[in-house]
């Protein structure tokens, strides 16, 4: 058997049958929509900038997170950066990554995002997904590369089922 490819057929299977058919048609008005108030999202400030809402320690309860927040971090925080960081120049980081503000440039943004972890990952073999996270992982560092690319499938599959409700959500409220 080989790992990696058992890993990227449970993200791939994922991806292709739930994720991308649950994203089709996603509107502005949708990615944006905020069901409660105080949620974090992705939002322009005074300056034209765009923002992604967090802070150190997350409160607890977290807050309710848009539509946007959810596709942003998984783009972006659980993809782009581990990307970046175990498989690229580390680069890209929350700080330096262009933020999506809309929905196509969410999905847009997740689609690339996606795509680059995968060739990332088919370049790891049973001896690399043995060998440790290293430092861009904090406390996970001394734990197996597989470790990483099976939480990013969990995170990918817990994120994406949540913006499904959220999809579910808008549109029994706008009906």
């Amino acid at each position: 058997m080989i790992w990696r490819a058992e890993m990227l057929d449970q993200l791939d299977l994922y991806w292709e049958h739930h994720l991308m058919p649950r994203l089709a048609g996603l509107t502005d008005d949708e990615y944006l929509w905020e069901p409660v108030p105080d949620c974090w999202t992705v939002r322009t400030d005074e300056d034209g900038r765009a923002v992604f809402d967090w802070q150190e320690p997350v409160p607890e309860p977290p807050p309710v997170t848009t539509i946007a927040w959810r596709l942003t971090h998984v783009a972006l925080q659980v993809l782009g950066t581990r990307t970046s960081a175990h498989f690229g120049d580390g680069s890209l980081t929350m700080e330096t990554a262009p933020l999506p503000v809309t929905a196509e440039d969410g999905v847009t943004a997740l689609r690339e995002q996606y795509h680059a972890w995968r060739k990332g990952v088919i370049s790891l073999d049973d001896t690399t997904l043995q060998r440790p996270i290293g430092d861009a992982e904090g406390k996970w560092g001394e734990r197996p590369m597989a470790t990483l690319v099976l939480h990013v499938n969990r995170e990918v599959m817990h994120h994406g089922a949540e913006i499904a409700l959220l999809r579910d959500l808008y549109r029994a409220h706008a009906s």
